[in-house]
C-alpha cells in the first residue's frame, strides 16, 4: 500500500457525488488516496475499524474466514463502491477482509469524519441506507442459494450476477478475471465441484473460457440453469 495524489472523481464517487457542495472542501482535506497491488489487503478481518474505503479504480473481493482453511467471498466491489462499511456499528472490529483482485486505487476516510459526513449530508446518508438494504437482500439470496441450490445452479447464478455488475469487455468476456478458487469461495462449494460445474456448462455450450476469463454464449440457457 502506498499513498498517491489522484484527485477525486465527483461523478463516480458516491461520497463526493452526494455530499453538499459546501462539504466537498472538508472531504478533500480529510481524504487519503492509496494504491494497492494485486493480492494486497485493504484491511483484515478482526482489525480495528479506523475508516472506510471508496474504490476509485480496480476490483476488490470482500471475504470472510470459513472453517479452518477456507474463505467465503461475501461481495465483490469495483469502481465507485464502498468497502469497510461492515465494520461500522457496535463491534469495533472488521467482520470481513478486503483484498485487491487487481491493482486498486482507493480513497480512505477516517471513521470520525465519515460519521460527521453522515450526520451532515442527508442525501448521502439515504443512499447509503438503500445500499445496505440492497446488500442485505443479496446476502439473503446467497444464503438461500447455499442451502437450496445445487452447485451447478449456484455457479450459473453467480455468473449472471457478475455479468450484471461488471458487464463485458470488447471481446464479450465478463469484465472480471476470477480464479476457480475465487469462484468456489463465491459459490460456497469445493473447488473440485465448481471446476466440474464450469466444465459441464462449457460442454453444454452455455459458456466459454479463456484462462480466468468467462464468456456467456447462451444467456437463456444460463438463466434457466440458475432458476
Amino acid at each position: 500500500m502506498k499513498k498517491n495524489k489522484i484527485s477525486c472523481d465527483l461523478n463516480k464517487c458516491i461520497l463526493c457525488r452526494l455530499s453538499l457542495p459546501e462539504w466537498l472542501p472538508a472531504v478533500d482535506a480529510n481524504r487519503e488516496n492509496f494504491s494497492f497491488k494485486k493480492g494486497e489487503l485493504l484491511f483484515n478481518e478482526a482489525d480495528e475499524v479506523k475508516g472506510v474505503f471508496f474504490i476509485y479504480s480496480g476490483k476488490v473481493k470482500v471475504h470472510k474466514k470459513w472453517g479452518e482453511d477456507k474463505e467465503l467471498i461475501v461481495r465483490l466491489a469495483a469502481e465507485g463502491d464502498i468497502v469497510g462499511h461492515r465494520g461500522i456499528g457496535g463491534d469495533p472490529y472488521y467482520p470481513v477482509s478486503a483484498t485487491a483482485l487487481e491493482p486498486v486505487v482507493a480513497c480512505y476516510i477516517e471513521l470520525k469524519f465519515f460519521q460527521a459526513t453522515l450526520k451532515t449530508n442527508h442525501e448521502f446518508l439515504y443512499e447509503l441506507m438503500m445500499f445496505y438494504a440492497r446488500e442485505l437482500k443479496e446476502s439473503e439470496n446467497n444464503m438461500r442459494n447455499l442451502v437450496h441450490m445445487p452447485v451447478k445452479n449456484r455457479v450459473a447464478y453467480i455468473l449472471l450476477q457478475l455479468l450484471k455488475k461488471f458487464g463485458t469487455n470488447g471481446d464479450d468476456f465478463i469484465n472480471i478475471s476470477l480464479s476457480k478458487q475465487d469462484l468456489s469461495s463465491l459459490a460456497g462449494a469445493a473447488y473440485e465441484t465448481v471446476f466440474r460445474s464450469i466444465k459441464e456448462l462449457k460442454d453444454e455450450n452455455i459458456i466459454d473460457e479463456d484462462g480466468k476469463r468467462i464468456k456467456i454464449t447462451d444467456i437463456d440457457k444460463l438463466q434457466k440453469t440458475a432458476g
